[in-house]
């Protein structure tokens, strides 16, 4: 829009360079926004709030705040995940007009009115303890032998849905016994830094010998949604990059070791993410993250075993993580999740997004436009019962009418 309205004015305005500032932005293009401006022109930075507290750009003299922000908040009951957007608060509103004036004098137009300032923003945001998942967290105090968690004194207590939710999905995963106490595996998974459902793939994947493919894909998987970018005028070509890693329809999670196993194959090179628009400091991360769970492996007594050849074995430990994130095609081409049954749909940017595989595991909810599954792969819905017959019940898994 600021480029339209800045060629119909040419020569009456002074030249306007605009640049764009967000998280999943490769890095050499995030570095233009520190540039000198050319003499004569000035410089816009379209930012998300990255800019709120995390950077100083030399010469800002004007900020403009709209008052709102994405956030992400997880809902305990469905472990789904909406970023939403809602308003600052007063803090946040604080900290945005710090930006102005950093390295001189500057200015701060507030996009909402003094009474919205006063009456509709809390003095602080919501800690992330009290809006994210806490599974991680609840097998974290349990390890270290604090058990009562109900009396915890947490500097900012969680919700106790959150609290038992975690629990309950921490029981199902074998990580606790029926008393609340740490099993083996959940000592095991306990030392691994991850989410429990990544711990738990990783600890299954012993007994089917994938290991190696299994740490990479929980590296892969840690480092978010940012490993492929797509610039709007090389769109068809970043897409068809992208769908080469999904060949033969292997799902998201297999796509993704792939990906890292195409890169490690040219000896990790910058120019080959650059040719496939990967990420490159997103697989630099990955390959970080894994040479720490592989060092991890050792410690509780995983060997690390490959087993590139057998899809299903791959699959089946994915699953033994992620079983409680499983789903059904319905007639109407929707899918439904099975233990609390909800409509969802596989994300747009999954490979899977035009396949309509009968049922699939995903790494995530997660709620925009509509529920939608990210990182989804096809399983097969017998492996539910065998891995978790506490879990699932018959009824739960049959096919469509068909036991």
């Amino acid at each position: 829009m600021l480029n339209q309205r800045t060629k119909g004015l040419a020569s009456k305005i002074a030249q306007l360079v605009i640049f764009q500032m967000y998280g999943n932005l490769p890095t050499e293009r995030q570095a233009k926004i520190f540039e000198p401006t050319p003499k004569g022109a000035r410089k816009v930075v379209l930012a998300t709030n990255i800019a709120e507290t995390s950077l100083t750009i030399d010469g800002i003299k004007y900020v403009i705040d709209p008052g709102f922000c994405k956030m992400k908040t997880c809902n305990p009951r469905t472990e789904m995940e909406s970023l939403l957007v809602t308003p600052i608060s007063k803090a946040s509103a604080m900290q945005r007009a710090g930006r102005a004036g950093r390295t001189g004098p500057g200015k701060c137009f507030r996009l909402y009115t003094t009474y919205d300032y006063h009456n509709d923003m809390e003095d602080n945001t919501a800690p992330e303890i009290q809006r994210t998942n806490l599974a991680n967290v609840v097998l974290t105090l349990k390890s270290l032998g604090i058990n009562n968690l109900m009396n915890f004194e947490f500097m900012d207590p969680p919700p106790v849905e959150a609290l038992l939710k975690a629990l309950e999905v921490l029981y199902a995963l074998s990580a606790l016994n029926k008393s609340g106490e740490l099993t083996k595996i959940g000592r095991k998974m306990a030392e691994f830094p991850l989410d429990p459902k990544l711990s738990r793939m990783i600890v299954a994947s012993d007994r089917y010998k994938c290991s190696d493919e299994i740490i990479t894909i929980a590296a892969m998987l840690s480092v978010g949604y940012d490993i492929f970018y797509c610039p709007k005028n090389k769109k068809l070509l970043a897409d068809s990059a992208k769908m080469n890693f999904h060949r033969g329809h292997v799902g998201d999670h297999i796509a993704l070791l792939n990906v890292y196993t195409s890169w490690k194959e040219t000896n990790f090179s910058t120019q080959w993410c650059y040719d496939n628009f990967v990420q490159v400091r997103s697989m630099k991360r990955a390959r970080d993250i894994r040479d720490q769970l592989e060092g991890l492996l050792e410690r509780v007594e995983i060997e690390l075993t490959s087993n590139t050849s057998d899809i299903e074995a791959i699959k089946k430990a994915i699953t033994s993580g992620f079983f409680t994130h499983s789903s059904r095609l319905l007639k109407n081409g929707s899918y439904q999740t099975v233990k609390h049954p909800q409509t969802v749909y596989i994300h747009p940017t999954s490979g899977l997004s035009h396949e309509h595989p009968k049922w699939v595991i995903y790494n995530e909810l997660v709620l925009t436009t509509k529920e939608y599954m990210r990182q989804v792969t096809e399983i097969k819905s017998e492996w539910l019962l065998e891995m978790a017959p506490h879990y699932y019940q018959l009824k739960d898994v049959e096919d469509s009418g068909s036991k």
